[in-house]
């Protein structure tokens, strides 16, 4: 391991930053007396349910805030005396109340808001993107109109990016179905991440669809806990197998194949040397941004045992050291330099990175979870900030020893791509939190998993038997995919998985004898598949390999399962429920495979796959459904404005219940 640099002597241009950032002199602090307090409530529908994702604005300033799931809201640095909010919610009509604010002090505000009819212009304008053949449709509509003086209402099944909003995400080419005869063998890496889902949710509450690259089918599966059992043996973690129906297919089956990481109490965790790097930038300044930072990393720092140290790292013009590594014991003292951080300036992101790995190395802790934890929206724009330079630094750094974390926070200009590679190659993993009910979730109920790895570099390779499997397709993990020399290669990086987590991959199988399907790649030019005579004969549908390291090691581990699919057997709770969240995933994104899916067949599927559900994830997720649906399904057909002679003009679709239909003529 290199040896550690001294920070000692470093630019005093720095001290800019950290004045910014602690908001006070170099010599001593300078106390101000309060002039505003806190507002902080709950939003409630007139029969008594939350109303999650409403925007509060004090009017008459910039200040504004987004209620979380459970409708709970909160106003930070609201001036004092008799304020006027005013309170929205796709769905509902407006509420506004004079709220009257005591300086240094939280006031309590409940509002309830009354169901208002969507119009159509709404639901329009926050549509998912088109597919191909609508997108041609559009435009033939487009030069029609521009000849023949015929309107049309917006698209309604488009999704409009707004002004200003620079929000990046990565084209997912879905995956396509694979004959098992020319490609038996499947190869991808782990992937533990959940961020789509909570991003997914930030813009279904609202009030708009998502982009279809914005919705990665295996984050939403792996969004919600499953009653996996604990791993046995000498593994770090266990494997569980099962095959059940599919919903959307009804003659194909799905195959699931989860991994369950050990449990370890927090008292049984290895020191942590934690590194806060923390974007302070001008464009961190709105309420779910700087603000929703420092309220979740004041949960985490609860969560910290006294032995634990921390260190805190922000950039915005520059980057600076705000907290040298301090003791968890020193916990007042962590507090304090959160609370006191502010937004303004450019973003040297790359400069925060290489001061991050710095301190971080500096205090390392053999054997323990040296980790930074990188809060930003992304949005890197000083210094290294291309994609590929950040990601050749994060992969030199994290030889050391030292992971990476990354929490995305806020909307408009939200980098996804960017932070979710950073993640990937720094062997931490990419949370978005777009509420303080996701940071409690991140850094209280998954503590572990958020900072601990148990196994990196995890690999899982399934080999199909053709003599039973006609077809598969992997669903989801698009940009996880590995080739199938990859798997035994070790010098290959793959997924982290932390203590506690659980990673669900599921495969859609058409049987043999089973209708065809379309392939991506059905024939050999050269040459013919020939079965072994074992194949014919055995009962075993796939085997099941998986590769993994010990977060020190360098040489890989492998054990190997097969698995019979003996059919009859009504599927548990947890595959039923993981099943609808796919198909969910398949509806946003307007998948070509999405089958008899529809909104209907989801919210039925995910309410009779309930079960055990503590911290509410599955009943807000069917409210997610539900809010989707009302999007997606306006009540009427556009219209023509115009009514000549259009019988060759092709009609607008109209999204519905079941996925992207096309409207029927009032003749038909």
């Amino acid at each position: 391991m290199p040896s550690p640099r001294p920070l000692a002597g470093r630019a005093a241009g720095l001290a800019a930053v950290l004045l910014l950032a602690l908001g006070t002199t170099a010599s001593a602090p300078v106390v101000r007396p309060p002039v505003t307090g806190r507002i902080e409530g709950l939003v409630r529908e007139t029969a008594g349910a939350p109303v999650p994702g409403a925007r509060v604005i004090v009017l008459g300033t910039a200040i504004s805030a987004l209620g979380d799931s459970a409708g709970h809201y909160r106003l930070e640095a609201v001036p004092a005396g008799a304020v006027t909010l005013r309170v929205t919610a796709a769905g509902y009509g407006a509420a506004e109340g004079t709220v009257r604010v005591v300086a240094g002090s939280t006031v309590r505000h409940d509002v309830t808001l009354s169901p208002a009819p969507a119009r159509l212009e709404e639901v329009a304008a926050q549509a998912p993107a088109s597919s191909p053949e609508q997108r041609r449709a559009a435009k033939s509509m487009a030069a029609h109109d521009a000849v023949g003086g015929i309107s049309y209402p917006p698209e309604p099944w488009r999704y409009r990016r707004e002004p200003g909003n620079t929000e990046a995400y990565a084209r997912i080419e879905e995956n396509r179905f694979l004959a098992a005869g020319a490609h038996p063998i499947s190869t991808f890496s782990i992937d533990v991440d959940a961020a789509s889902y909570s991003n997914v949710r930030r813009f279904l509450t609202r009030g708009s669809l998502p982009p279809a690259d914005a919705v990665r089918l295996e984050e939403l599966i792996n969004y919600f806990p499953y009653s996996y059992p604990d791993p046995a043996g000498g593994h770090p973690f266990g494997v569980i197998t099962d095959v059940g129906p599919c919903p959307w297919a009804r003659d194909h089956r799905l195959v699931r194949a989860a991994l369950q990481a050990k449990r370890v109490e927090t008292a049984h965790l290895p020191l942590s040397n934690l590194v806060f790097l923390i974007d302070v930038s001008g464009s961190m300044q709105s309420p779910d941004k700087l603000p929703l930072v420092r309220r979740a990393f004041r949960v985490l720092v609860q969560e910290l045992r006294p032995e634990d140290r921390v260190a805190i790292v922000v950039y915005a013009g520059a980057a600076g050291l705000v907290l040298p590594s301090t003791p968890g014991s020193d916990r007042a003292r962590i507090l304090e330099a959160i609370d006191r951080l502010e937004a303004g300036g450019s973003t040297a992101g790359g400069a925060g990175v290489r001061l991050a790995y710095d301190v971080a190395r500096e205090n390392f802790v053999d054997g323990g979870n040296n980790r930074i934890i990188l809060a930003t929206d992304g949005d890197f724009n000083v210094g290294v900030s291309s994609d590929a330079e950040m990601i050749r630094l994060v992969e030199q750094r994290r030889e050391e020893g030292t992971f990476l974390t990354v929490l995305g926070f806020g909307a408009g200009n939200l980098k996804d791509t960017k932070m979710e590679q950073m993640a990937d190659h720094g062997n931490g993993h990419y949370a978005y939190i777009d509420n303080f009910s996701e940071a409690r979730k991140v850094f209280v109920r998954e503590f572990g998993g958020t900072l601990v790895t148990v196994a990196k570099d995890v690999k899982i390779q399934v080999e199909f038997n053709p003599a039973r499997v006609q077809a598969y397709r992997l669903l989801g993990y698009e940009n996880r995919m590995l080739a199938r020399e990859d798997f035994a290669d070790d010098r290959k990086d793959a997924g982290e998985l932390g203590a506690g987590h659980a990673v669900t991959a599921l495969y859609e199988v058409v049987p043999v004898g089973a209708a065809p399907v379309a392939l991506a790649d059905d024939s050999l030019a050269y040459q013919s598949v020939s079965l072994r005579p074992s194949a014919r004969t055995s009962p075993e549908l796939l085997t099941l390999r998986v590769r993994y390291k010990t977060p020190t090691g360098s040489r890989s581990r492998l054990f190997t399962r097969p698995l019979v699919d003996r059919g009859g057997a009504r599927a548990g709770e947890d595959f039923r429920f993981a099943s609808a969240v796919a198909a969910f995933a398949m509806l946003l994104r307007d998948s070509e495979d999405r089958g008899e899916a529809s909104f209907d067949q989801v919210i039925a599927l995910a309410r009779g796959a309930r079960g055990d559900d503590p911290e509410g994830y599955r009943a807000e997720f069917v409210r997610l459904v539900e809010t989707a649906k009302s999007l997606a399904a306006p009540d009427d057909c556009p219209v023509l404005t115009d009514l000549r002679d259009d019988s060759s003009l092709p009609r607008p679709p109209r999204p519905s219940a079941s996925g992207p239909r096309t409207c029927r003529d009032p003749g038909d």
